[in-house]
């Protein structure tokens, strides 16, 4: 990208601003998930789970539609197998039997030329979605542990993955704070589920792979510009892969946004995460990350001093 081939940006003095526009926007996801709690789907909360058969294909989307009112919420749907099979998820406080009639009543009126029945059915049990959501905290917690001991490992100073791992929290938090804030007012589902944890750990992929290739320039350019300060060496690495960046975040941006348009109702809260994921993760991998390695270098050297 011509624009960003010799680009001379005075990033790196300006990373205070930087710090304040991260720092509000941490401040208001952290108030608005204690504040409001996180909106959990049906994985993390428990429910009904029931597999419907029909004769033929349908439509998720359309089936989704269809029980959205007779059940007075709307179900999470997957197919399943060879695309016959749908797996209807639903957190209600309806008996069974009166979800699986209104299940069958809808279908068949969808569908009157396209028979279903209803070959299993269980519960979610609030026991079983705690261990779901406690597995899914410990994925992430322990994904960051990781990936500090490998930025560690890669760049022999602490520095870089406090960096690095800052830079992820960051871009985790403030998406959580947005599906929190935003849950009930777009529309379309915002709940955590499943899907979504495997969204996060996407996102932390994606901001640690732009994150890296910022530290190779930085490690390559320590040794070229010996003479020259830090935090100039540092601005001058993110300037040199900027171009990179910018290019690999619009075209990844591009897709997971046709991805949000074209994917479906079921698959717009995922790629909605991953849109804000790339996002934050370009801007952390630049503002965050390389801004506090900065800090902490110029801090640990005049403390050596």
């Amino acid at each position: 990208m011509r624009l960003f081939e010799n680009a001379n940006f005075n990033i790196i003095d300006q990373r205070k601003i930087g710090y304040i526009i991260s720092g509000i926007l941490v401040i208001i996801s952290l108030v608005a998930i204690f504040g409001r709690g996180l909106q959990y789907g049906i994985d993390f909360r428990g429910g009904i789970e029931v597999i419907v058969e029909f004769e033929e294909p349908v439509s998720v989307d359309e089936l989704r539609a269809g029980l959205t009112d007779p059940l007075g919420v709307m179900p999470d749907i997957r197919r399943l197998g060879i695309g016959r099979d749908m797996l209807i998820r639903i957190d209600t406080d309806m008996p069974t039997t009166e979800v699986q009639q209104t299940i069958l009543a809808t279908a068949t009126s969808l569908y009157p030329d396209n028979p279903s029945t209803i070959i299993q059915t269980e519960h979610v049990g609030p026991s079983f979605a705690d261990d779901l959501r406690n597995a899914a905290l410990m994925s992430i917690i322990l994904a960051l542990l990781v990936i500090f001991l490998y930025i560690l490992i890669r760049f022999k100073k602490w520095s870089y993955s406090a960096g690095a791992v800052a830079a992820l929290a960051h871009d985790v938090i403030i998406t959580l704070g947005v599906f929190t804030i935003l849950h009930g007012i777009v529309p379309f589902s915002l709940d955590i589920n499943q899907a979504l944890i495997a969204a996060f750990l996407t996102i932390v992929g994606y901001s640690l792979n732009d994150t890296v290739v910022v530290f190779d320039r930085i490690r390559e350019n320590s040794l070229i510009f010996k003479t020259e300060s830090f935090d100039k060496m540092v601005n001058r690495s993110i300037n040199n892969t900027l171009s990179r960046t910018v290019v690999t975040s619009m075209t990844t941006l591009f897709v997971v946004t046709i991805l949000f348009i074209f994917g479906g109702d079921v698959l717009k809260g995922l790629s909605f995460a991953l849109i804000l994921g790339v996002l934050l993760g370009t801007y952390s991998s630049i503002f965050v990350a390389s801004s506090l390695l900065v800090d902490l270098q110029l801090k640990t050297r005049k403390n050596i001093a």
